[in-house]
């Protein structure tokens, strides 16, 4: 089999070399697409359902909503773990799939049991919302707004009217969440000792707010519908009658009048009389510090299969697209920033990869002083980790620092594979030039690619079985390691395929008349001038050079007994002098 390959690559020589070079430029161009993550997805499929309780304490969305949540979700198939968090006014659950399930068929089967959930929900709670698909390091970035001239009510409006919907376009966007968000709410702020003053219940004021709305927005009220009460028909259009208009602002809603109630005075009773009517915010979960100041957090999370550095620029291209319209509001893009991490280890594992090359050049020119000789050895390094690239690339895999660092470590093993052939095949046409004879270069390629041919193949099978335990590691260590590793063996198994076909081909074409002188590079004469001026002595007086040898192993053997001599005292029975014999 491998006669066979060597034989056709020679035969069709052209044509292999073409292959490389139209791989090597169209994987290059393919590569610089493949998407780029600071790690690998270690996560396993995970699904979230978030569920909001309007008014409850963490306790009553446990007994309400988590727990009957729970119960439906229970038995999902291939669920592995189920987590609920449950705080004041919402309800979270989060459902870990066993590794390897599909994340999309998981959330269908989930989205099935939460719509039989629901009407067991209480009818104050909100519908239950499955949470986007997000990458184990799926938060992107995290965006700082603050201001001196533009309130926080108004800047939360701002930023989830204007920038969150503008952020939501971009490609790989899954979620913008808003820390410290206030939203703007028209609120009835009653004092309990006007209402127990009034004979008010609380009931009544918020059936009279509901009322006062275009929409009701408590389901129980009569107000939960449009509130129209006729129409008059003109000759182009119908116009509809609503005798009571919806009120917008904090001083209308005060003049609402609670049914037929009065005041002591005899005026009827309004809202501004029960409390305050202003423009405020529901009670903050959580708040935001940005620059040691108040202000409001944008956390963008990214699907799994967006490429971070893309959402990335995408993101920052959005929010200088709205900075004109964002006038006294101070946008600060660098509070946690991955792609920044990604670009730096990129550039330096880049960096190593490139600086590792031209090293390993410069030692294959110095040392083999031959340029066709080094160009051969060189070309195996990009056609090795393009090959590997391309294989990541159409597993879908996403190139990370561990990917990168598998690549770099393969180096050594890549060039050793095109070294041991291409030095066997330049010593062999030295060997029949000067005995003459008259075999053609081409059978000589072959017979000197074959000597050496089972040594490297079983050479890279000892590199690939040294990494193959870690593809069966589990959990967080092989999500981890496993990219590593498979791209170190693709990359040595690639380079054993250039060393197959590409070495030998590039072979034929560059040494068929190379002038290949019997002559060594002037580098490795100088360190057999040195090597034998330090061997020479030693040969002329071994016994001296044993004497001294032996000398260093006794003095070491002294020491230990000294050592053991010390802590005589301290040992017992017959441990000393076995190991003074050891």
């Amino acid at each position: 089999m491998m006669r066979w390959i060597v034989d056709s690559s020679l035969k069709l020589r052209f044509i292999v070399i073409g292959l490389a070079v139209a791989m090597l430029y169209f994987g290059i161009a393919e590569l610089r697409d493949t998407p780029v993550d600071v790690f690998p997805e270690f996560a396993p499929p995970r699904v979230e359902i978030q569920t909001e309780g309007p008014g409850m304490s963490a306790s009553e969305v446990e007994d309400l909503i988590t727990i009957p949540m729970e119960e439906r979700l229970n038995g999902t198939p291939q669920l592995d773990v189920m987590r609920s968090k449950s705080v004041e006014g919402l309800s979270s659950i989060e459902l870990i799939f066993k590794s390897g399930a599909d994340l999309l068929r998981a959330r269908q089967l989930v989205s099935e049991r939460v719509d039989l959930a629901i009407p067991g929900l209480p009818a104050s709670a909100g519908l239950p919302q499955m949470i986007q698909p997000l990458s184990a390091t799926s938060r992107v970035m995290k965006i700082g707004l603050s201001s001196d001239e533009i309130s926080l009510i108004d800047m939360s409006m701002i930023a989830y009217w204007t920038m969150r919907f503008r952020l939501l376009q971009v490609p790989g966007v899954a979620n913008v969440a808003i820390w410290g968000e206030r939203v703007k709410q028209l609120q009835v702020q009653v004092d309990p000792d006007l209402l127990r003053e009034n004979d008010v219940s609380l009931n009544e004021v918020m059936q009279v707010t509901s009322e006062a709305l275009d929409f009701g927005l408590l389901p129980y009220s009569n107000a939960a519908k449009t509130r129209i009460d006729g129409f008059i028909d003109t000759p182009n259009q119908r116009l509809d009658i609503q005798h009571v208009s919806p009120v917008f602002e904090p001083e209308e809603r005060a003049q609402i009048t609670v049914y037929d109630r009065k005041r002591a005075d005899g005026e009827a009773l309004r809202l501004g009389d029960l409390g305050e009517v202003v423009w405020d915010h529901p009670p903050l979960i959580g708040d935001a510090v940005i620059n040691d100041g108040p202000g409001l957090l944008l956390v963008v999370e990214k699907f799994p299969w967006a490429n971070t550095l893309d959402v990335t620029r995408g993101v920052e291209d959005a929010l200088d697209e709205l900075r004109p319209g964002l006038d006294g509001i101070e946008i600060d893009t660098g509070i946690f920033r991955p792609a920044t991490f990604i670009e730096q280890s990129i550039d330096n594992l880049s960096r190593a990869l490139i600086v590792g090359s031209i090293l390993v050049v410069l030692v294959l020119i110095i040392f083999l002083f031959e340029w066709r000789v080094a160009l051969i050895s060189c070309v195996a390094i990009p056609l090795s980790l393009v090959a590997a690239g391309l294989v990541l690339d159409l597993r879908g895999t996403t190139v990370n620092v561990m990917v990168l660092a598998g690549l770099v470590i393969a180096i050594g093993a890549v060039v050793d594979d095109a070294i041991i052939d291409v030095e066997n095949i330049v010593r062999r046409l030295r060997q029949h030039r000067q005995e003459g004879s008259d075999k053609s270069t081409a059978s000589i390629i072959l017979g000197a690619s074959l000597e050496v041919r089972s040594a490297i193949i079983y050479a890279t099978l000892i590199e690939v079985a040294a990494v193959t335990p870690v593809f069966f590691l589990g959990g967080l260590s092989g999500a981890f390691f496993q990219p590593l590793a498979l791209s170190y063996a693709l990359a040595v198994g690639a380079s054993m395929v250039v060393a197959l076909t590409v070495t030998p081909a590039m072979s034929l074409i560059l040494l068929s008349n190379a002038p290949l002188k019997s002559q060594q590079p002037p580098l490795v004469r100088v360190l057999h001038r040195v090597y034998g001026a330090v061997l020479a002595p030693i040969i002329k007086r071994p016994y001296t050079a044993v004497r001294r040898c032996d000398r260093h192993r006794s003095g070491r053997r002294r020491s230990v007994a000294s050592a053991w001599a010390g802590a005589a005292p301290r040992i017992q029975g017959e441990g000393l002098p076995h190991a003074l014999g050891d």
